[in-house]
C-alpha cells in the first residue's frame, strides 16, 4: 500500500494561510484509491458489527490493525501535523501523537449525534470523509463557526468557554439559531478522500443530520493539546472529549463479547 502524501514544500503555509483566512484548508486526494478502498472495507466491517447504528472508536488502541492505525503512526502525516502546529500555534507540541477518531452516523441512534457543536481540546483537527451521503436533505454536511478564540494562555479560561459553549442549554439555543437562519456557520460538503484541516482548538463545530437510513464515515486526526494535563483541573475537565471516548470504546468492545 503506497505511503500518505508526497512531499510539497509549498503545502504547510498554504495550509496554514488557508486555515487563517477562510478557516479550512483542503488537501485533495489525501487518501491514494487504494487506501479509501481499505478504509471502507474497514468501516463496511465495523457497520455490520454495530447493527447500522452510530458508533464511535477513538485512540490507537481502538483502531489497533487496521489502516486508521497505519494513518496515526506515518511519520509523514506526524510530520505534516507537527509542521502545521508549530507554524499556527508558534511554538513546539507537547506531544506529537496524533489522536484518532473514526465515527460512523447511521440509524436512529445516529441522528442524535448531529449540531453537537464543540471545540476540540487539541489545537490542529484532520477531517477525512470516507463514505458520504450525496443525495436527499440530511448529508450530514460538516458545519462550524471557523477561529472564534485564540489559542488561551490561561487554563481556567479555556475551561469557562468549554463549559459555557458545550452545556446542554447552549447546544439547545445555537442549534435553534442555526436551523431558524440567525447563525449561518460555514457548510462544507465533504468529499471521500479529501482531507479537511481546521484549528479544532479554536473553531465552534459540528455536523448536520445524516439521514438514518445512510451512511456518514469519516475519521478526525487531532493533534496538540496546548495545555498541560499535569494539573489536576485539566484532568478533570480538558480531557472530556477522550474520557467519553473511553465509555464509547467500552460499549464498542461490549459488542465482541454479546
Amino acid at each position: 500500500m503506497p505511503e500518505f502524501l508526497k512531499a510539497d514544500t509549498k503545502l504547510v503555509p498554504r495550509i496554514v494561510e488557508e486555515m487563517e483566512s477562510k478557516g479550512y484548508a483542503v488537501i485533495e486526494g489525501f487518501l491514494s484509491e487504494e487506501q479509501l478502498q481499505a478504509a471502507c472495507q474497514h468501516v463496511d466491517f465495523e457497520v455490520k458489527r454495530h447493527d447500522h447504528e452510530y458508533f464511535a472508536m477513538q485512540g490507537v488502541d481502538a483502531v489497533k490493525d487496521s489502516i486508521f492505525e497505519r494513518m496515526t503512526l506515518s511519520p509523514r502525516i506526524g510530520e505534516l501535523m507537527r509542521d502545521l502546529y508549530k507554524a499556527g500555534v508558534g511554538a513546539e507540541p507537547r506531544s506529537t501523537d496524533i489522536f484518532p477518531a473514526l465515527r460512523c452516523l447511521q440509524g436512529t441512534t445516529g441522528k442524535r449525534e448531529s449540531y453537537y457543536f464543540h471545540y476540540d481540546a487539541a489545537a490542529l483537527t484532520a477531517l477525512i470523509p470516507l463514505v458520504t451521503p450525496t443525495e436527499g436533505r440530511y448529508c450530514g454536511d460538516f458545519i462550524f463557526f471557523p477561529n472564534l478564540r485564540k489559542i488561551r494562555g490561561n487554563l481556567y479560561f479555556n475551561i469557562i468557554e468549554k463549559a459555557v459553549m458545550q452545556n446542554t442549554l447552549t447546544q439547545k439555543m445555537v442549534t435553534f439559531a442555526v436551523k431558524r437562519g440567525w447563525l449561518k456557520p460555514v457548510t462544507i460538503k465533504i468529499v471521500p478522500g479529501n482531507a479537511y484541516f481546521f484549528w479544532g482548538y479554536r473553531s465552534l463545530h459540528a455536523n448536520e443530520p445524516c439521514d438514518p437510513k445512510l451512511l456518514r464515515s469519516t475519521v478526525l486526526l487531532h493533534y496538540g493539546e496546548p495545555h498541560s494535563r499535569e494539573n489536576l483541573v485539566s484532568r478533570l475537565f480538558l480531557g472530556w472529549n477522550f474520557r467519553r471516548a473511553r465509555i464509547i470504546n467500552e460499549r464498542t468492545m461490549r459488542k465482541d463479547v454479546g
